[in-house]
């Protein structure tokens, strides 16, 4: 037994000998500092579980567990103080791997540039420079969105030009030709002109959509009274602008005034949470927050949203989850208390919060996807893949298997292999059936999952191909073959996920299956998708080695059938010819020059293919 091993042995000793009380628990490394600060309702059972069998921690804690050096505990009257008592801990000692979050929520302005010729603009923070502030604002999104929205409506310039020095010189840019800049840099409107689209927009930015339309309404009819009719009809553009820009938001509104809508996206050694927060039915604000590994995604929803709402003053009446966190009822209690009123922590499953929830979602995945390299669509489909199967985390590396024959004979297996949702085709191997006689796919698919884990023990030492286990292994078949193969990982000692992919009567995907039933996958559309991609892949692969060796098979046996010609010599003219039909029309002196042919070898070849043609010659 190493060193570390004892420890851990003491450390779980010493876990045993604790309370079975509520409290809050404090991990120090051999310096003395606190690496990690948790809760429990009781501490013997939580504590006990850090030190036991490393198979149950995802990486994230098993990286804790290892630099732990001793622990110490608070004992407190319930699970809720301990929660209270947690998070102001967390506050002040920040441990490394408890879930932090950086608070750059500063305020943000708008900032009007000097006249004539102003340019709108957002800013983090006010300058001595001659320009208007307007502000703070709380939502640098929000600001950012508005002064975006408003630039469009009224066809300001974005660019980095200066009026009037730079106007006459070059070409408008592009957001003049698809009518979204009035282009003074080629005196297309008037500084009278200008200065009053500055104006409007500023009334939108400080009024908001309803009053600046009032406003520009009674503009428009003053102007068609004064028989201003291209100036009421420019004025209407306007009012049409701010209408559909209005209609594009309906998109992200919700019947529940007051709320916030939070998801999370897990990818390789990173994760996403993206909060959506609604105010009178709009979004109104979004924040995203990247971290590292988060582990558990059930713990880390709940271990998030208790590090969120610390630092954020304002907590609305519902708080919308894309699913449970640890606690959800115990956090419900802390944020009603932390509110003054009550505050509901719900996963829908269906309807409009759903979809929102989803829509969180996919631009938490979006926004890692930016960071990892990925699409948002193999991120997402990976995150809804393991939400689907109950996983830890999304699956990395994904193998799957598929066995192929022909009544039992030149029985195959074809392993190919997803990493980060795209096909690693340097990984896929091919087996040969050895051991199974006949058609058995059962007992083929164990033949191969035990090669491929020996191979496993053989180079685990070089972490690629084999030398590393999968992260998800799906077999192409149903309930039986997940039987059939569980106890063969069982016997192994490796605990790796296992799920069977069905097909329908017409060979389509169907469903996920596991032992003792089945996983509709219909309706997540990104898994689903993902599912069929690799099922249609291993079947390609396996049938494909399958045809090869019956090819290969076929051609043998013509070959060896010809007197002189063994293995050797018919792997020879293979190799200089081809194909069958190019050796049968070959010469005898091409015959005679390949390589290991001698010249009656060469006579019995040219014979074989010519012997009939020649006897209907002589007939």
């Amino acid at each position: 037994m190493t060193e570390h091993e004892k420890h851990i042995k003491e450390l779980r000793a010493r876990a045993m000998r604790l309370p079975l009380h509520p409290g809050v628990y404090l991990m120090h490394d051999k310096f003395g500092k606190i690496i990690y600060i948790g809760k429990a309702k009781a501490l013997k059972n939580r504590v006990s579980q850090y030190f036991g069998s490393e198979k149950n921690h995802d990486n994230k804690v098993r990286q804790m567990v290892a630099h732990v050096d001793w622990f110490e505990y608070i004992l407190t009257d319930s699970e809720f103080e301990a929660l209270i008592l947690e998070c102001s801990l967390i506050k002040q000692y920040r441990p490394k791997y408890n879930i932090l979050l950086k608070d750059d929520k500063g305020y943000s302005y708008i900032r009007v540039s000097p006249r004539p010729w102003a340019r709108i603009s957002e800013a983090k923070q006010k300058a001595d420079d001659g320009a208007e502030y307007i502000g703070p604002y709380i939502s640098g999104w929000s600001v950012k969105q508005s002064v975006e929205e408003a630039q469009r409506i009224f066809l300001l310039p974005t660019c980095t030009r200066r009026f009037p020095q730079d106007m006459g010189k070059g070409r408008p840019c592009l957001n003049y030709y698809i009518r979204q800049c009035s282009a003074p840099c080629r005196g297309k409107i008037t500084e009278e002109e200008y200065n009053e689209a500055v104006q409007d927009a500023l009334d939108f930015l400080r009024g908001g959509s309803t009053e600046s339309v009032r406003r520009l309404t009674e503009k428009m009819k003053d102007a068609a009274e004064n028989l201003k009719f291209e100036r009421a009809a420019h004025i209407r553009d306007r009012l049409m602008a701010i209408r559909r820009m209005g209609a594009k938001q309906k998109v992200v509104e919700s019947k529940i005034r007051e709320q916030d809508v939070i998801a999370l996206t897990q990818g390789t050694g990173r994760s996403c949470f993206e909060v959506f927060r609604f105010t009178a039915g709009r979004l109104t604000d979004r924040e995203t927050f990247f971290m590292g590994e988060t582990g558990n995604p059930k713990a880390a929803r709940g271990e998030f949203i208790e590090r969120y709402y610390s630092m954020r003053d304002r907590i609305p009446p519902r708080v919308t989850l894309d699913a449970p966190a640890d606690g959800q009822n115990l956090l419900s209690q802390w944020l009603t208390e932390k509110a003054g009123h009550k505050v509901l922590l719900t996963v829908p499953q269906k309807g409009e919060q759903a979809d929102l929830a989803k829509m969180c979602r996919s631009n938490a995945a979006e926004q890692l996807a930016q960071t990892i390299g990925r699409t948002w669509k193999e991120t997402a489909a990976l995150d809804e893949l393991a939400s689907l199967l109950g996983l830890q985390k999304p699956p990395e590396y994904i193998e799957a298997y598929d066995i192929s024959n022909l009544a039992g004979g030149d029985n195959v297996g074809g392993m190919v292999v997803f990493q980060n949702g795209r096909p690693l085709r340097s990984a896929y191997r091919r087996f040969k059936i050895k051991t199974v006689i006949g058609q058995d796919d059962y007992a083929s698919m164990r033949e191969v999952i035990s090669r491929r884990l020996g191979e496993y023990g053989r180079n685990k030492g070089s972490g690629e191909g084999f030398g590393r286990l999968p992260d998800l292994i799906l077999l192409d078949g149903g309930r039986g073959h997940v039987a059939s193969v569980q106890p063969v990982l069982d016997a192994a000692g490796v605990n790796i996920p296992l799920f069977g992919m069905v097909k329908d009567n017409k060979h389509r995907t169907r469903a996920i299956a596991k032992n003792g039933g089945e996983i509709a996958i219909n309706s997540n559309r990104s898994a689903f998708t993902l599912i069929s991609t690799i099922q249609e892949e291993v079947h390609r692969f396996a049938i494909g080695y399958h045809r090869s060796l019956r090819r290969k098979h076929s051609i043998s046996s013509t070959l060896l059938s010809i007197s002189g010609i063994g293995p050797t010599r018919a792997k020879s003219l293979l190799k200089q010819f081809r194909t069958i039909d190019a050796i049968s029309h070959a010469d005898l002196e091409e015959l005679a020059n390949t390589p290991e042919i001698t010249e009656p070898a060469a006579q019995s070849v040219y014979d074989y293919f010519h012997s009939e043609t020649q006897k209907d010659t002589d007939s």
